[in-house]
């Protein structure tokens, strides 16, 4: 495969291999929440032969977020909300990263060189990005219109991971609560998830911020339709099992419940473009 002149071909794609998105939770006309997890799955199409990666690869971080689809199953059957999560690993497309981004297709991820994504063609891209990247937000798009057009406002929660030491440092935090223009949810998240974990350290846009294009779907879903959001960022030791991934599902649906009961009635507000 490593000499043939694309490495995804949508015409390969089987019966076997999975969706594009999975939809678990209720389809119901006002949930209080809707829920994403971008980087759910370290899958790949059969046919793409792991990118010409050993399977210890996409287990580590650079192939999806550590127990973040974890976090999500549990946290919407908690809250009993819909929620979205991707099919395939961020290193065959990453769903929050804008199209045409370099970091969409990443040719090396925290210093592991991609063999499949090196030297892409604009066809395959394109390709990739309509197999995968297009079904699930679109998906999302459609919840989020249909549920705002009955006048509900729900609020968007993307559940991300990170590991616990990148190049070097050891991350201190827990938890981080990232967001760019809209911070309303931010201090009684902050306050609520502090009084249910006493001690918890908490990133305020750490370990990473959401500016301009470094991200897809809270700017878009949410900063572009005014939406309450906030993006969840879990350490991977923390939610790593199941038994861990659980406990702070349980953590957050107190905690969003709180939040959502003291900031009513929510509006839409602040729209800016995606």
């Amino acid at each position: 495969m490593s000499g043939s002149a694309a490495w995804f071909d949508p015409s390969r794609l089987s019966a076997d291999d999975p969706r594009p998105f999975y939809r678990i939770g209720p389809v119901g006309a006002y949930p209080h929440f809707v829920l994403v997890c971008d980087h759910a799955s370290n899958a790949v199409p059969a046919h793409m032969e792991r990118l010409g990666l050993d399977q210890a690869e996409l287990d580590r971080h650079i192939g999806w977020d550590i127990g973040a689809a974890m976090v999500t199953r549990s946290l919407s059957a908690l809250l009993d909300v819909p929620a979205y999560l991707s099919g395939y690993s961020r290193l065959v497309v990453d769903c929050n990263r804008p199209v045409g981004s370099p970091t969409a297709m990443p040719a090396v991820s925290d210093g592991t060189v991609v063999p499949a994504n090196q030297s892409i063609s604009p066809t395959e891209a394109a390709a990739r990005t309509d197999a995968f990247f297009r079904p699930y937000h679109d998906a999302i798009a459609a919840c989020l219109d249909r549920v705002t057009g009955f006048g509900a406002v729900p609020i968007l929660v993307a559940v991300h991971s990170f590991t616990p030491v990148f190049d070097g440092f050891a991350r201190p935090w827990e938890v981080g609560l990232l967001y760019e223009h809209d911070d309303r949810l931010v201090q009684p998240l902050q306050e609520a998830l502090a009084a249910l974990r006493p001690g918890l350290t908490i990133g305020d846009n750490e370990p990473y911020a959401i500016i301009g294009p470094s991200d897809y779907s809270i700017p878009v879903h949410g900063q572009g339709r005014g939406l309450p959001h906030i993006e969840i960022e879990l350490r991977q030791d923390l939610i790593g099992t199941q038994e861990g991934a659980e406990a702070w599902a349980e953590t957050l649906a107190v905690a969003f419940k709180q939040v959502r009961t003291a900031l009513a009635p929510l509006a839409i507000e602040n729209r800016v473009p995606g």
